[in-house]
């Protein structure tokens, strides 16, 4: 029996629906084009700049919201730009404590079925229809990356940033995971299966450190760039 494409919708209009696909794909092309070139120009004049990445879950009473609110100001103290997602959780800690603090708060806020709102902490929105558009604003404007405990699409952006550092394609830069807690389970994974069968070097495992407060954070990036706030970045 021969399995149904995943990608078509539908059974019996599915030579029309095919046929609007055709058509539709080659008119996406400017849509993308569109999100690349407006994320280009949002982040134009950003400067040195932090993305933040965690659960949408969290609670506002989560000690971990309030550490990443902490996390946040400290970052605009020390001349840098904020960078979320934009939604609600982690995202919205990270654009408070930037918003608060009087800094630059961007927030890259992606449509969903169940449609996300921004938070009220954004100074700077950029709204994203593709993922993967998102993504790259995500990745090319950021001085370092602080990983906050989340989930699925927490687990992409951190993968997908130590696979670029990993093979070279992005520079190496401060990767932090916050909270020993969440992280160390994960990290003896990656020691017990993936270096021990051989998946990755020993070295793959020196692409990020782990935190457990917001001063320690901010002192990896002190070491990493210097102490001044407008360093060059390491190429």
């Amino acid at each position: 029996m021969q399995k149904r494409n995943p990608w078509i919708i539908g059974n019996g209009q599915n030579n029309r629906q095919m046929e609007d696909l055709k058509i539709e794909d080659p008119w996406r092309v400017f849509r993308i084009m569109a999100e690349f070139v407006g994320g280009f120009e949002s982040f134009s004049n950003i400067g040195p700049a932090v993305t933040i990445f965690g659960s949408a879950r969290t609670r506002f009473d989560d000690p971990m919201f309030r550490a990443t609110e902490k996390m946040a100001r400290l970052f605009i103290k020390e001349g840098y730009a904020v960078i979320t997602g934009g939604g609600p959780g982690i995202m919205e800690a990270g654009n408070k404590g930037a918003f608060q603090a009087g800094g630059k708060s961007y927030g890259l806020n992606i449509e969903l079925p169940f449609e996300q709102k921004p938070n009220p902490y954004i100074t700077h929105l950029v709204n994203f229809h593709y993922f993967f558009a998102r993504k790259v604003m995500f990745l090319k404007y950021a001085w370092g990356f602080v990983i906050v405990p989340g989930g699925y699409g927490t687990m992409d952006e951190l993968f997908e940033c130590l696979t670029l550092i990993q093979t070279g394609r992005m520079k190496k830069v401060p990767m932090v995971f916050f909270g020993h807690a969440y992280w160390d389970g994960l990290i003896q994974w990656l020691k017990d299966q993936m270096l021990k069968e051989n998946k990755i070097e020993p070295k793959d495992l020196e692409l990020f450190q782990v935190a457990d407060t917001p001063e320690e954070v901010i002192d990896i990036f002190r070491k990493f760039y210097g102490k001044q706030k407008t360093a060059k970045k390491k190429s």
